[in-house]
């Protein structure tokens, strides 16, 4: 048995692999969520393009794009067969049961937040990050993103959508993010405060962000 199939077979191991790539997904967050910070410049767009240009161009980037998507499918993967296993763990539930006295109800939620976002992934990719990648390919011109962004974030339902979903990424992330940093060992009363108000801090503003974005084109902050 190969040490890809032994990780994914092993519970401790399959616990490393989600805090491994889910710390790795927290860094293109904050990338992501930088260059479309650039977007409140409100110049027309100009900064935005400039580097959303650069993502879509440079092949070091592109490169990693790759990898990133390979990120994104083993921490989806894992995920849910840490939730099947945890749910086949304990197919009856305690008779007497006080959950909410040793967790939090997003700790116990994991694994419908985390369908939430990957429903809401799929929605975000197919609207903007598919088209973008095909055209280039087809034509090797980009789409101009800016553009598209002021006419999708006109319709309130899919305004809706970015919020309820970047609701999720912050529970998601406000378990997730402090989750991770135990699981590698990073656990003791010296630093726990520390790394706790990070995650939360991370977790609000990257969020916040997010939802930002449609919001302010839709209410024609930005234009």
């Amino acid at each position: 048995m190969s040490w890809f199939s032994q990780t994914l077979t092993s519970s401790i191991g399959k616990k490393l692999l989600m805090a491994l790539t889910g710390i790795f997904l927290i860094t293109f967050l904050v990338i992501h969520a930088t260059i479309n910070a650039m977007i409140f410049y409100n110049d027309g767009g100009e900064t935005f393009s400039h580097w959303g240009h650069f993502m879509g161009t440079n092949p070091i980037i592109r490169t990693l794009e790759i990898v990133l998507i390979a990120g994104f499918l083993l921490h989806i993967v894992d995920g849910l067969i840490l939730w099947k296993n945890n749910t086949e763990a304990r197919p009856v539930k305690y008779a007497v049961s006080n959950p909410s006295a040793n967790s939090t109800w997003y700790s116990r939620s994991m694994g419908l937040l985390g369908t939430l976002l990957l429903i809401f992934l799929v929605v975000h990719t197919a609207q903007f990050w598919i088209p973008n990648r095909s055209n280039q390919f087809a034509t090797g011109e980009e789409l101009n993103l800016y553009q598209m962004m002021l006419s999708t974030f006109k319709n309130e339902w899919v305004v809706l959508i970015y919020v309820l979903g970047c609701a999720s990424l912050f529970w998601h992330l406000l378990h997730g993010f402090k989750s991770a940093f135990q699981t590698l060992g990073l656990h003791h009363i010296k630093y726990n405060g520390f790394i706790s108000f990070l995650g939360t801090a991370f977790s609000v503003v990257v969020s916040i962000l997010f939802a930002l974005m449609p919001i302010a084109i839709y209410l024609g902050w930005v234009d």
